[in-house]
């Protein structure tokens, strides 16, 4: 590939940024393509503003803050339970419980299942550090940069600084925060020692895995998506001249694509032409845009 290919190659590449704008369907029924496994359980979970069937999923939240969790179909008989080794849990009713995170920064799984199904979703729940932690610019010796002002012409939560940030450490990078990604996946790509930091969006988490089903199900066979880019600092976002309000920096978007055969860095010959180019790229550019106006999504 020429230079002048990959340039235009790496554009397109950016211009399939996955925004976390909608809420993937809901389904509880995992199901294979070519050996490829959702991972989903036979139930599905309420937390914030979502409802994952994933049998695990990242989950992000300030120290003690409360995180109320219920079992979506509610209609089955009072037969589940929480279970955690940190923090402090009550039942508030029918398979509803409230979790109220431990003081200390770090990540803390939360499990709800029935023991007889031997079914169970586990929460990574991470709990971060506050935004008001940051000094100046830095967050314990990792450069942030400083976020854009509220943006009169945009009334959204994109206007404001995110809550608060996810540590990174050598230990923790490798953690699941879906059943095919990894906390790791999402860094920024500026340079820096640990602790790292973070943002990122449950929903995020839960479009690119219905973009993952969707693409093995049209015969394209990965375990995960190259994530070429996902959360983004004000500092590094600067530096590569990106728009002021880019979602990357809220940790809601991601540019993608297909990176298995080899793992090189490069999006995959997706059409078996011989050579990896925009046309590769477009397919899976054409499958997100189906999703995007499929009705279910």
């Amino acid at each position: 590939m020429s230079a002048l290919a990959r340039t235009f190659y790496r554009a397109f590449s950016a211009a399939i940024a996955i925004s976390a704008i909608f809420a993937p369907p809901l389904q509880t029924e995992a199901w294979s393509a070519a050996g490829f496994s959702s991972d989903k359980a036979k139930f599905a979970v309420k937390f914030k503003d979502e409802v994952s069937a994933y049998r695990i999923i990242g989950v992000f939240v300030l120290p003690g803050e409360s995180l109320a969790l219920e079992v979506a179909d509610n209609k089955s008989q009072d037969g589940y339970s929480l279970h955690f080794n940190a923090g402090v849990g009550s039942k508030i009713g029918n398979n509803k419980w409230l979790w109220i995170a431990p003081e200390d920064t770090g990540l803390y799984p939360v499990r709800v299942g029935r023991s007889e199904l031997k079914d169970y979703i586990t929460l990574n729940v991470f709990v971060m550090v506050p935004y008001d932690d940051v000094k100046g610019e830095y967050l314990n010796g990792y450069s942030i940069g400083n976020y854009p002002p509220p943006n009169p012409n945009n009334g959204h939560a994109i206007s404001k600084p995110p809550r608060g940030f996810i540590e990174v450490t050598p230990a923790t990078e490798d953690a699941l925060v879906a059943p095919h990604f990894k906390l790791g996946q999402f860094l920024c790509k500026q340079e820096g020692s640990y602790p790292k930091y973070a943002v990122l969006e449950e929903r995020l988490l839960l479009k690119l895995e219905s973009i993952l089903e969707k693409v093995n199900e049209e015969g394209y066979r990965c375990n995960t998506l190259y994530i070429m880019s996902g959360y983004r600092t004000p500092r590094y976002n600067q530096a590569i001249r990106n728009v002021k309000y880019s979602r990357h920096l809220w940790g809601s978007a991601a540019d993608i694509f297909i990176d298995v055969h080899p793992e090189d860095g490069m999006m995959d010959d997706l059409n078996a032409d011989g050579k990896a180019d925009l046309s590769d790229a477009a397919i899976l550019f054409d499958i997100i845009n189906r999703m995007d106006s499929d009705p279910q999504y």
